[in-house]
């Protein structure tokens, strides 16, 4: 962490906005102010899919990436002045694709002090301020201070804030000053508020280092400072969807409170959000103290969409006042990638391409995960005998080692494929797209139990003569893959034609019932120990192993070690779905 962040404000002028000056003295002036967003950029800067290695296409026809949208930024600078624009971001940046991943653990950064990619495309974009996401905190806070450090625009988190002091970690605030010919400047604040889930999610790197506060509360805070000192524009950019729920109990503040803010703090004139990855082109939200209109907007995820908030400012009693507000989001798919982009990121781009190319071993046949959500397929079992093999070895000699290791993972891409003969590391990822890390739990018989019914909600329930329609059968309730959790070592049927709660049936192990009191390990990531998904019993069980090591990078070990992806040494049929007792499949 560094201290010259701590209460720093910059105060940054932008050159003169080009107004007549012939309309300096009318007392009505108007003039409009673009503010532009992204948001849950993920470490996409150019429009590449690594993982498939060709230029990223999606259903939709979607296109990622900074080039993209430096393109579009490009444009609406022309069209409106550069001089009366500024660019924000609502956070997720350093985090989310193999180039990424490559420059924090492979080529990390804040060792080899070179200049992240992240840093290197925002910078040469010329970002205003750019606000901290959760994700920022996964590769530890060396390497974020480091990036931190590399861009020129202000990293903001007010809400971030040191665990003894309570003194904010990085910069609250910001305020951009627009010189208006003939007349006085406009100026206008950002408040960057970061989430509260950090203190879960990332507890191995902040817990004791910092706290996350509540948002509205923060703002509360913050938003008479940035008024008092003279902002006629207030944006807060916030890295928290606007449903006003959380994906955690109720221990944490708020997680989607962007909504939130803008109903309950006076003073908001828009709030530019991210996290939920959803596309809000304008949403309008009253505010409760003050009874005026506050915009809000959210540019989608990787660079997919830009938001475009247009603020009028009229003169007023010598006063700079917002008169009007509206936003609108543009698709990076229209526009061609800029090629200055596209230059300064080649070296990056092409080391990254090459490292997620490099082959770890032979595959002595075609895995796929298609059917994984809803059957048990090998490739998922290669997952769970890597994490059981990784975690009997750290018990070994423990007092813990006489239990049985068992094993949880999920289906987080259905398009996962290990081919048959050279599998790469781009396959593996492929397989395991998140940058969690690999943790034990000591859970009973009883907790095993309570965990896989609350799993099990992620099935539809099937009557007795209903066709079997795999689109209707999984995600219940909006359940998504990643929220499936599958279970090796032991046995059991899912029952999908009874309600949730009342599934599992035949739980055993070595073909023994298991019992209430049964003590077992069980291999877990990271993300779901820390409460992702509000699975019961894991965060309070007793953690046994917790070594930091990436699950993703485990699995490209344990193949580049054994050289050779063979099914018939670790696939195993140990659930499978049922209807009223007999397989569904």
């Amino acid at each position: 962490m560094h201290s010259k962040k701590l209460a720093v404000v910059g105060v940054v002028t932008v050159a003169a906005l080009a107004v007549p000056a012939t309309a300096s003295a009318s007392p009505d002036k108007s003039v409009t102010v673009t503010v532009m967003g992204t948001s849950d950029l993920h470490g996409n800067t150019l429009n590449w899919d690594y993982f498939k290695n060709a230029e990223f296409t999606d259903s939709r026809g979607n296109d990622v990436g900074l080039a993209k949208v430096s393109t579009l930024v490009d444009k609406i600078r022309a069209e409106r002045g550069a001089d009366r624009t500024l660019l924000f971001d609502s956070g997720d940046t350093i985090q989310g694709t193999p180039l990424a991943y490559y420059y924090a653990k492979i080529e990390p950064v804040n060792e080899t002090k070179r200049l992240h990619p992240m840093a290197r495309a925002m910078n040469a974009i010329g970002y205003d301020a750019v606000t901290l996401g959760n994700h920022e905190f996964n590769y530890g806070l060396p390497l974020l201070a480091t990036w931190v450090r590399q861009m020129k625009a202000p990293v903001l988190g007010a809400n971030a804030v040191f665990a003894k002091t309570g003194v904010p970690a990085y910069q609250p605030f910001t305020i951009k000053t627009m010189k208006v010919r003939g007349d006085k400047p406009i100026k206008v604040g950002v408040l960057g508020l970061t989430n509260p889930g950090v203190a879960i999610w990332d507890k191995a790197n902040v817990e004791g280092k910092l706290r996350f506060t509540d948002l509205v509360q923060s703002a509360k805070k913050w938003v008479p400072i940035i008024r008092g000192m003279g902002a006629d524009v207030v944006v807060v950019t916030a890295h928290a969807g606007d449903n006003g729920l959380s994906s955690y109990g109720g221990d944490l503040p708020v997680e989607n409170a962007s909504a939130m803010v803008a109903e309950q703090v006076p003073g908001v004139d828009a709030v530019l959000f991210g996290h939920a990855h959803n596309e809000v082109a304008q949403k309008f939200v009253t505010n409760k103290v003050t009874g005026q209109q506050v915009l809000l907007t959210e540019p989608g995820r990787w660079g997919q969409r830009l938001s475009v908030l247009d603020f009028q400012l009229t003169k007023k009693r010598g006063k700079w006042t917002v008169t009007g507000k509206s936003s609108t989001l543009l698709n990076s798919n229209t526009v061609d990638e800029d090629p200055k982009i596209v230059a300064l990121m080649k070296e990056q781009h092409d080391t990254t391409v090459k490292y997620v190319n490099t082959v770890v071993a032979q595959s002595r046949e075609a895995l796929a995960a298609a059917e994984s959500p809803y059957k048990d397929t090998p490739i998922l079992d290669y997952i769970q005998k890597v994490q059981t093999e990784t975690v009997k070895k750290a018990v070994a000699g423990t007092a813990d080692a006489s239990l049985p290791v068992l094993s949880i993972s999920a289906p987080f891409s259905r398009s996962a494929v290990f081919p048959a003969g050279p599998v790469s590391v781009r396959d593996m990822a492929g397989l395991y797209i998140y940058d969690n890390t690999l943790m034990a739990v000591k859970l009973t018989g009883a907790q095993l139990k309570d965990y896989l019914e609350y799993s099990a909600r992620y099935f539809n329930q099937l009557a007795a003569d209903a066709p079997v329609d795999l689109a209707a059968l999984t995600n219940a309730g909006g359940t998504p893959d990643y929220n499936y959790d599958q279970l090796s070592g032991v046995t059991y049927d899912i029952d999908v034609a009874k309600p949730a709660g009342q599934r599992i049936t035949g739980l055993s192990h070595q073909g023994q019932p298991v019992t209430a009191d049964q003590q077992f390990v069980v291999a877990i990531n990271n993300y779901r120990q820390s409460g992702g998904g509000g699975f019961p019993h894991v965060t309070t069980a007793p953690v046994v192993y917790n070594a930091q090591v990436e699950i993703r990078q485990a699995l490209i070990d344990y193949a580049t070690a054994t050289g050779v992806i063979d099914a018939a040494t670790f696939a195993e049929a140990n659930w499978k779905l049922t209807r009223d007792g007999k397989p569904l499949f």
